[in-house]
């Protein structure tokens, strides 16, 4: 028998703010990784490096999440269109929040050598594997459980835990850099922000039981193979989608982790400064997805989609340069427009994707595309970047990302008739 749906005795908004809080708890722990991976990692992981290597040995351990999150997308995408999202989305949960607390409790280099920063890669690929299910089941969960006329704006719900979770990592990392003396902070006070994560899980794991599974998967076909079913949508659709969506990851992730160790390293900017700064933006980010969700609902999102799109390229083309002035004020405004243009395009990338594939194949394909995306683009930006090194040099790798997104929304959306609730692909 299948389970009771969101019309029945879960509206679909409580839904919705279940989602919200598992992708936050989450993100939480990705993020915290990365924080740690710009300002602690290269000490306590890599001592015998130089600075600017024992940073790019970080940011390479930072990338290994993203390199498993494809794999955690295929394994849950899979079961998820088999058995449902619901449970899917429990156990993806669980593995990031085990994944992190272990972190926590992991010795550095100091004390067990080279095996620090091998357990450490183990882990951090045990959380890309979580987070590779988490991505696109939850913005499954909320957007098959929306009202017709309200698919993006439920579908940015789970997009919001994004900048949610970073919020909460950096306070978290924040509070406690500030309350304990550097040194203490540096050499065990890290690990606080990533034990915290087990008491966070549990009461993740608390509200997302509750949820029901959704109404597109109840009544949709099952096929043995999803994936292949979903790869029939055409290589001309897919690829076109998946570039659209690089430049968001590859932009945020320059913006939330790279610029915290470019600030510090290389322009001496204060890492409390830097660390305020980017979560005071990322609050911008959370306020801007409804919005814009709003917006897409009543008017569209493809004008919007490109409108962002062009607009993330030209901040992405003047954000080190701005960073570049040491100024405060400057790079203050660097940080503020960040968090006032990424959400437009972030809002709404979910769901273009997901209505990509028909429902009975849709979690496989929409994981395929969003963590291959993310690699591409947030996992390859922070190490790229670092290898690369200049602001100049920066700056053209990002504006080129973001003009290939750009015109690949284009021939995204003159390739599709329309983007409509159902896609016009038949089921299998």
């Amino acid at each position: 028998m299948d389970e009771p749906t969101a019309r029945g005795p879960v509206p679909p908004r409580k839904i919705a703010i279940a989602t919200l809080t598992g992708a936050t708890l989450e993100w939480y722990d990705f993020f915290l990784y990365g924080t740690a991976s710009a300002l602690i990692f290269n000490k306590q992981f890599f001592p015998s490096l130089s600075p600017t290597a024992g940073t790019l040995a970080a940011f390479s351990t930072f990338a290994v999440g993203f390199i498993a999150r494809p794999l955690g997308g295929l394994v849950f995408g899979h079961f998820g269109d088999r058995i449902g999202r619901k449970m899917t989305l429990v156990v993806s949960l669980l593995l990031m929040g085990i994944g992190s607390t272990l972190i926590g409790a992991l010795p550095g280099y100091a004390t067990i050598g080279v095996w620090a920063p091998v357990l450490l890669v183990l882990l951090r690929v045990i959380q890309g594997v979580g987070l590779g299910g988490e991505n696109a089941g939850a913005n499954l969960l909320a957007m098959e459980h929306a009202p017709d006329d309200q698919r993006n704006r439920y579908a940015g719900f789970p997009q919001m835990g994004t900048p949610a979770g970073l919020v909460l990592a950096n306070a978290v990392f924040l509070s406690t850099s500030t309350i304990m003396p550097a040194a203490a902070f540096t050499v065990w006070g890290w690990r606080i922000p990533f034990l915290l994560s087990a008491a966070l899980v549990v009461v993740g794991l608390v509200i997302r039981m509750r949820v029901t599974e959704t109404p597109s998967f109840a009544h949709a076909t099952k096929v043995r193979f999803p994936l292949k079913d979903a790869l029939k949508v055409g290589p001309s659709r897919l690829l076109l989608t998946l570039l659209a969506v690089i430049a968001n990851s590859a932009v945020a992730y320059l913006f939330m982790v790279f610029s915290l160790s470019y600030g510090t390293t290389k322009l001496g900017l204060d890492r409390q400064f830097l660390v305020l700064t980017v979560t005071g933006s990322a609050v911008l980010w959370f306020f801007g997805i409804p919005l814009w969700t709003r917006l897409a609902d009543r008017s569209g999102r493809r004008t919007m989609f490109l409108v962002g799109s062009v607009a993330l390229l030209v901040w992405a083309a003047v954000f080190f340069p701005l960073l570049d002035t040491k100024n405060t004020a400057v790079v203050v405004l660097a940080m503020v427009g960040m968090g006032l243009i990424v959400p437009v395009t972030h809002s709404v990338q979910g769901a273009i994707v997901a209505d990509t594939f028909p429902a009975n194949v849709r979690y496989s394909g929409s994981s395929l595309l969003l963590q291959l995306g993310s690699l591409l683009g947030g996992g390859l930006a922070p190490l790229i970047s670092t290898a690369i090194g200049t602001s100049s040099g920066i700056t053209t790798y990002i504006a080129l990302v973001c003009a290939v997104s750009l015109v690949s929304a284009v021939g995204l959306f003159r390739l599709r008739s329309g983007v409509a609730a159902e896609p016009a692909v038949a089921p299998a």
